[in-house]
């Protein structure tokens, strides 16, 4: 009873010391987000974001958003992340157990001669044969004094909300390349469709020129850059078709699949009726998983800290063994075999080849270069809002001048055509202002998409997606 008191004690005393020292407690410094990160026009008031949005509100196209939901199924990166938050998940069990007691249990036969050459074989003149039988669990236990099991704990949680954040961050990523993939392969088939009424119309226009030149209108030379013309576009639509050919594979792959025809709705019945609300600053990243998964890196790194640190300390062990000794197999387990002992323990590092000092500054080390990453992981976060807002909008002014564009270079070739008819103009204002009109046509399809695609970005640049 004395005994136990004593340990009783030791433990007081270490609940006690304890409290004269407490592992640190993360806390995410004020000088993480500021206003001035955000490059905008304005800066919104607003505390919705598009982001809080599930991806199904945003997609409304039934065949992307059925593309989007098999990606997320069958993707080759989301179930490798899947496997990872698993690996963590383990781990957090793991640093759970760290508070319990260390349980075994040991049986063994032990048999043993003496050798007749020692001073006590010499004595007894005759061999003797011992066997000996142990049955017997052993309890260690080691007090949380300095806070190492917790911040060991706290560690294992940040690596698996990191874990459960970076499976987030594929998702949203995931999502993204679908839906811009799939409008990128549906602003080609419009390119497609342009290029092979170009074709049709300069086909229609190279049989013109040819009746024309029978009638003295036009040289053979305006009947070369037809020709050429057509064979211009003929080339173009080629290399449209080649790159839609492309874009479904990345498409295919996207979803976990080997490559197929993808089949597809058209550009103009796309919709994006979801407001482009942004939210105040400090909301404007809290939605990002790669943001969320920098910050428990960063706080795992700083837990890992405070596991260095309570090195440098004593610690309290208390093991206690008890069980079944005995020479005769038969007697093992009679109580005049049974045995007990309890050892508490104290240890205070003192030298060891500077291994804790060097784990200390290199736990150190990393919780800082960790911060340096979030640090980086917000610049790069913010960047991507200002590029996405910015460029949604650019499209959008864009459009108005572009289609203005193609409208009179469409009357222009109407006007030079009919003004070639009567001589009063030359073929070269013709092809010129064919040319300009296809490039302007174009133009315009590409800021269909560019607005399209802005949105996309938008939306993943605010944490969008993984909902």
């Amino acid at each position: 009873m004395k005994r136990i008191r004593i340990y009783g004690s030791l433990v007081v005393l270490a609940i006690s010391i304890q409290s004269c020292f407490v592992a640190k407690n993360y806390k995410r410094s004020d000088e993480i987000v500021k206003e001035t990160y955000f490059r905008t026009d304005s800066i919104s008031t607003d505390s919705l974001s598009m982001a809080s949005l599930s991806w199904r509100e945003i997609f409304t196209d039934p065949k992307l958003a059925e593309y989007i939901n098999q990606g997320l199924t069958n993707n080759l990166d989301i179930r490798t992340a899947i496997q990872n938050i698993t690996v963590a998940e383990a781990y957090v069990k793991q640093g759970k157990a760290g508070y319990f007691p260390t349980i075994n249990l040991t049986g063994n036969s032990t048999y043993t001669t003496q050798s007749l050459n020692t001073q006590f074989g010499a004595l007894i003149g005759e061999r003797v044969h011992i066997n000996q039988f142990q049955l017997s669990p052993s309890i260690s236990w080691e007090a949380d004094i300095w806070g190492k099991i917790r911040s060991t704990q706290r560690s294992y949680v940040a690596s698996y909300l990191q874990s459960v954040s970076a499976h987030q961050a594929v998702k949203s990523e995931l999502v993204a390349a679908i839906a811009t993939t799939y409008y990128q392969l549906l602003s080609l088939d419009e390119q497609k469709r342009v290029a092979e009424a170009t074709i049709s119309n300069r086909t229609e226009g190279l049989e013109t020129n040819k009746q024309l030149k029978e009638a003295g209108n036009v040289s053979e030379a305006a009947v070369q850059q037809t020709v050429a013309q057509l064979n211009n576009a003929q080339a173009l639509l080629l290399d449209i078709e080649n790159q839609i050919k492309l874009a479904e594979n990345a498409f295919c792959i996207l979803l976990g699949e080997a490559p197929h025809a993808v089949d597809r709705s058209s550009l103009e019945e796309q919709l994006i009726n979801t407001d482009l609300s942004y939210g105040v600053p400090i909301q404007l990243l809290s939605n990002r998983p790669d943001v969320m998964v920098s910050e428990y890196r960063l706080i795992n790194a700083f837990e890992l800290t405070n596991v260095a640190r309570s090195q440098f300390y004593p610690s309290l062990t208390l093991t206690a063994n008890s069980g079944f000794q005995s020479i005769d197999f038969s007697k093992l387990f009679s109580t005049n075999s049974l045995f007990a002992s309890i050892v508490g323990g104290l240890t205070q590092p003192i030298l060891n080849g500077r291994k804790i000092r060097t784990q200390y500054e290199v736990t150190k080390a990393q919780q800082e270069t960790a911060l340096i990453g979030y640090r980086q992981t917000i610049l790069n976060a913010s960047k991507e809002v200002s590029d996405a807002l910015y460029t949604y909008k650019t499209n959008v002014d864009k459009m108005k001048y572009k289609q203005a564009e193609f409208e009179a270079y469409t009357k222009a070739v109407d006007y030079s055509e009919e003004l070639l008819v009567y001589g009063m103009a030359n073929y070269l204002e013709v092809l010129t202002a064919k040319q300009s009109a296809l490039n302007a046509q174009l133009s315009i399809i590409d800021l269909q998409f560019g607005r399209l695609n802005s949105t996309v970005q938008l939306y993943k640049a605010l944490g969008g997606g993984w909902r």
